[in-house]
């Protein structure tokens, strides 16, 4: 896919003008569209809402959701929060982490997977979970993330 163009970003941003508080939807809307928000969409906004650039930057990095490149073909979530961390999600992390050779929210070098941290699934009865793209995942171990890697493409 070629890189946005400004003329593309402008049309998105000026789409959402009308609404209040369109920060938000302006950034989802670009994620949506490009599956990332451009670093030069940044100016564009900020220019169109009358604020800084670093305020855009500080909502956008604010929510872990937004990205500053373009994600994977798929997106492998992992989570951090308590229930997980107690049931050994952190040292599966590390493990997937290490295997795949990326840090958290990296892609692997053959643009297959990013690998991204997630504060709660919803699934604390069948920690530790992880999220592969859209569908969820419970009870997961080293056998069954090598799965989910794989068939990813990982």
């Amino acid at each position: 896919m070629p890189a946005p163009t400004e003329e593309e970003v402008r049309a998105i941003v000026s789409g959402q003008l009308h609404l209040e508080g369109p920060l938000l939807p302006i950034l989802h809307d670009l994620q949506h569209t490009f599956g990332h928000v451009p670093r030069m969409a940044l100016q564009v906004i900020a220019d169109a809402l009358n604020i800084t650039r670093a305020e855009v930057h500080g909502v956008m990095s604010f929510y872990h959701d937004f990205r500053e490149v373009p994600a994977g073909h798929h997106v492998v979530k992992i989570c951090r929060a308590e229930a997980c961390q107690a049931m050994g999600a952190e040292a599966l992390a590390a493990r997937t982490l290490e295997k795949l050779g990326t840090a958290w929210h990296g892609t692997t070098v053959n643009g297959a997977v990013t690998v991204e941290p997630v504060y709660c699934l919803g699934l604390c009865a069948c920690a530790p979970a992880a999220m592969v793209d859209d569908r969820v995942v419970g009870r997961v171990d080293d056998a069954k993330m090598d799965r989910l890697l794989r068939e990813a493409g990982a």
